[in-house]
């Protein structure tokens, strides 16, 4: 330490970064962007810390811990220190924020976990196949938000797979019926293409819950991405594609 003054004890920015647990770049850092400053200076222009810098310093690191911005970290030390409210704010924030990361991780771990079994299977997985489900997983980001993923994720969870696999053969029922109009020419208004895509609306519905947002992200992937998604399924992409042009036009009928 540089010793006693007539206000008590300073340090260096070296001592500092010892003391606190930081490294000095990070203090340069700190001061740069006026988060943790020293108080005073000496005649050569070398910065020396207070006992207030260094509990600061202190604070800044035990907020970092529970993961603020440093920004956020600014806004919390430069308040008044019995201003609690808004320390409350700002803990509550973050633990929704943390709460959304924790979906996001379990949701990755469970993609990562049925590619692996893939692998595990008695059979190599087929290298484009599994390409293309890294593909979709790309996809799937870039059209639903990660509150729909989770939401989705949460249906299919609570319905079971039996209730899932037998609404995967009833969606397979409803499609080849209404391909089995569109290859017919039946009108879009047809009483019974309008019951078909009633149930189809309603069997999505068990899915994403009625979520208009959800619905439209679906629509917008498949028109979008019809073909990539058509790969697996037993009818092509251009029938596919077909479709979702007739589906579109009697919605649009009703």
């Amino acid at each position: 330490m540089i010793g006693n003054d007539t206000t008590g004890l300073r340090w260096s920015i070296g001592e500092l970064a010892r003391a606190g647990g930081v490294t000095v770049r990070t203090l340069y850092h700190y001061d740069a962007i006026g988060l943790v400053r020293a108080s005073e200076r000496t005649a050569s222009g070398h910065r020396r810390y207070t006992g207030r810098d260094l509990h600061r310093l202190y604070r800044v690191r035990a907020l970092r811990t529970l993961g603020l911005s440093l920004e956020e970290i600014g806004d919390v030390v430069d308040g008044a220190p019995d201003d609690l409210p808004a320390m409350r704010a700002v803990l509550g924030a973050q633990l929704e924020e943390l709460q959304r990361q924790g979906e996001r991780i379990g949701r990755i771990t469970q993609q990562v976990r049925g590619l692996l079994r893939q692998f595990d299977a008695e059979s190599t997985p087929d290298p484009d196949e599994f390409m293309t489900t890294l593909e979709m997983i790309s996809v799937l980001d870039g059209y639903f938000t990660q509150e729909q993923q989770d939401q989705l994720a949460r249906r299919r969870a609570e319905l079971g797979p039996e209730a899932v696999d037998a609404a995967r053969t009833r969606w397979t029922g409803l499609v080849e019926e209404l391909l089995g109009h569109v290859d017919a020419g039946t009108a879009v208004d047809d009483p019974g293409v309008q019951r078909l895509v009633r149930d189809g609306e309603e069997l999505g519905s068990a899915f994403h819950a009625g979520e208009r947002g959800t619905e439209e992200a679906a629509r917008r992937m498949w028109q979008d991405h019809g073909t990539d998604l058509s790969r697996g399924l037993p009818w092509s992409a251009e029938r596919m594609a077909g479709l979702v042009g007739y589906l579109e036009r009697a919605r649009q009928a009703r």
